[in-house]
C-alpha cells in the first residue's frame, strides 16, 4: 500500500493597504481614481470597501472621488480581510465664478512682438516668424466653460460634462450663435458697438506669451508644462491612459497676465483660418512704412479656422505657445476663450 502525503498551504492573508494619493484639492465636479495597493501582492482576499466621511463634500464609488461641495472630507478604503485601513484626505475648493464674462476679462496692453517660432523645437506651420503690432484688447481670463454655454445656448454639447470643466465639441458655427446671444444678453463696456468676439490669432498668441510682461516662457506662464497644462501625460485622473479627460478651468498656475489654460486643457478656436505663415494670400494689416503686421486680420476665408494651445490629449510640442493646428471638425479637445476690443 502506497501513502502519498499532500501538505496544505494556507491562503496569504492581506497585511495592509496603500492609496495612490493621500491628500487632493479638487474643484467642484472635479473627480480623481484613488488606487488601493493590497499587501502582499498575492494576498488572497483584495475585496475592498470605500467609504467617506462626508458624502455631500466629496462622494466615493469605487475609489472613484466625485468633489460635491466645499470643504473638507476624508476617504477611506477598508480591506475585506483583516480590516485594514488607509485614508486619503479630500479638500474641495470652489471654482471662479464667471456670471458675467466682462468681470473675468483680463485687460492685454498692446505691444510688438514675434509671432512664430522663435527656437529650434518647430514645426513647419510655425515658420518664417514674423513682427506683430497689436492694440489693446481684453482676453478671457478662462476658456469658456459649459456653465457659460449653458447659461446662454440652453444645451451643453460637450463630451466631458461639468459646469467649471471647458466647453468643447463645438463648430465655430455654433461659437458664432453664442456670441450673438452674448452680445444680446450683455452690453460690454460704454460702447454698443464693441462686441464679444474670438480672438485673432496674432491676439492669442501675444496674450499666450504674456504680452508685455513675456519671460519668453515655452508653454503660457512657464518652461515646466506641469505647472501651466492639462496635457497627454498629466490629464489622466487615475493615471491610466484611458482616463485622460479635460480638467476644470484655473486650476493650473495662470501666466504673467494672469490668464489660465492657454497651453494644454482645450485648443481654441481663433478668427482667422488656417494657412501656413509662408502664404500671404488674403491676410490684412501689413504696414510697408513699419515694415511689420500692425493688428493682422485673417486670411478671412479658407476650409477650416485655426486653433491653438495644445489639449489634455497633446504632446508637450503641441502645447507651446508657438503651435498651431487646423482642426478638420469640432472634438472633445476643442474650445474657445472670449476677446472684446478696448479700444
Amino acid at each position: 500500500m502506497i501513502t502519498t502525503t499532500v501538505s496544505c498551504q494556507r491562503d496569504k492573508s492581506v497585511t495592509g493597504v496603500d492609496l495612490n494619493e493621500t491628500t487632493l484639492t479638487l474643484v467642484f465636479d472635479e473627480d480623481f481614481l484613488l488606487r488601493a495597493t493590497v499587501e502582499p501582492a498575492d494576498a488572497a482576499n483584495k475585496l475592498l470597501s470605500w467609504e467617506s466621511s462626508d458624502p455631500k463634500i466629496a462622494d466615493v464609488v469605487k475609489g472613484k472621488v466625485i468633489a460635491k461641495s466645499e470643504g473638507t472630507a476624508t476617504i477611506t478604503v477598508i480591506t475585506d480581510d483583516g480590516g485594514h485601513t488607509a485614508t486619503c484626505r479630500v479638500t474641495v475648493i470652489p471654482p471662479p465664478d464667471p456670471t458675467d464674462p466682462i468681470e473675468t476679462m483680463i485687460l492685454v496692453v498692446g505691444g510688438i512682438f514675434t509671432m512664430g517660432c522663435t527656437d529650434d523645437d518647430c514645426f513647419d506651420n510655425e515658420q518664417p516668424n514674423f513682427t506683430v503690432q497689436l492694440s489693446n484688447y481684453y482676453i478671457g481670463k478662462y476658456p469658456v466653460t459649459q456653465k457659460e454655454w449653458r447659461d446662454v445656448m440652453k444645451n451643453n454639447p460637450s463630451h466631458f460634462r461639468g459646469d467649471n470643466l471647458p466647453v468643447e465639441n463645438i463648430a465655430v458655427e455654433d461659437i458664432e450663435t453664442f456670441l450673438e446671444k452674448l452680445n444680446e444678453l450683455y452690453k460690454p463696456g460704454v460702447d454698443d458697438r464693441l462686441k464679444y468676439r474670438l480672438a485673432t490669432e496674432a491676439e492669442w498668441e501675444f496674450a499666450a506669451r504674456g504680452g508685455t510682461s513675456t519671460r519668453e516662457y515655452k508653454f503660457s506662464g512657464s518652461n515646466n508644462i506641469d505647472e501651466v497644462a492639462w496635457f497627454a501625460e498629466n490629464s489622466a485622473a487615475g493615471g491610466q491612459i484611458n482616463e485622460r479627460r479635460t480638467h476644470p478651468v484655473g486650476t493650473k498656475t495662470a501666466n504673467e497676465l494672469g490668464i489660465y489654460d492657454m497651453s494644454g486643457n482645450v485648443w481654441e478656436w481663433c478668427s482667422d483660418y488656417y494657412q501656413p505663415y509662408s502664404d500671404l494670400t488674403n491676410r490684412q494689416g501689413f504696414d510697408p512704412e513699419l515694415n511689420m503686421w500692425v493688428n493682422p486680420q485673417g486670411p478671412t476665408v479658407g476650409a477650416y479656422h485655426v486653433a491653438r494651445g495644445g489639449s489634455w490629449i497633446d504632446t508637450e510640442k503641441r502645447c507651446r505657445v508657438a503651435a498651431r493646428s487646423e482642426p478638420w471638425a469640432n472634438r472633445n479637445n476643442l474650445g474657445f476663450r472670449l476677446v472684446l476690443s478696448a479700444e
